[in-house]
């Protein structure tokens, strides 16, 4: 079972989407348990991915194939999942913030997130206050990421968490921020609880606040 953890890690690592499902399923049918095959072998190339990243030996590109190769194990492991009653690390809710329209940040957060045991509510982007708000109160997540990429809508995310807070919400949940033009200071700043300064990081922040790190 050891070869066959190793080649869903370097297929994940290796982006390639098409071997994915095919492989997982191989496992299951091996009798592997689902939690085994997440964390032995499709976690163990994510992780990698993220070292890689973060030491310059991957790029944005790439990784995402990676996430998507990834996500496309998860399809059909999930059902599994969820029938052997695997508990999910945290709940995760993210979004790119009002008057904001980048997304690949944020999705490169959310596919990571995924992969590390998460489960994540995408917002999508262009999102108001209130729609974060609402999403607390229905998902009740641990985490709330928020992105911003432009210098002209950072503002909305100190809008968001003042709404967070009036809602009487913000010590329910841990807030993380990240994009590229905010920073520790920044985030310090408009109360959130952490800056993820990349997509590795924010995951790891995630998992540092539901304990898992």
């Amino acid at each position: 079972m050891t070869e066959l953890y190793q080649r869903l890690a370097t297929a994940i690592l290796e982006g390639n989407s098409g071997k994915m499902p095919g492989l997982v399923q191989k496992a299951l049918d091996q009798g592997a348990a689902p939690k085994d095959i997440l964390d032995h072998g499709m976690v163990v190339g994510m992780n990698e991915v993220g070292s890689r990243f973060k030491r310059g030996e991957m790029f944005v590109p790439e990784v995402l194939m990676s996430a998507e190769a990834m996500q496309a194990g998860l399809k059909v492991l999930r059902p599994h999942l969820a029938s052997a009653g695997v508990k999910l690390v945290g709940r995760i809710v993210i979004g790119t913030v009002k008057g904001d329209l980048h997304d690949i940040g944020k999705n490169l957060v959310g596919m990571m997130c995924e992969g590390a045991g998460f489960e994540v509510i995408d917002l999508g982007f262009n999102i108001e206050p209130e729609k974060f708000v609402e999403a607390i109160k229905i998902h009740q997540p641990d985490v709330v990421g928020l992105s911003a990429l432009l210098t002209t809508t950072m503002r909305a995310m100190g809008h968001t968490i003042k709404s967070i807070e009036e809602a009487g919400l913000r010590d329910r949940v841990k807030i993380m921020v990240g994009g590229a033009p905010v920073d520790a200071e920044f985030a310090q700043r408009i109360g959130a609880d952490g800056y993820g300064s990349n997509a590795p990081a924010g995951v790891e922040l995630a998992r540092r606040f539901v304990g898992a790190g």
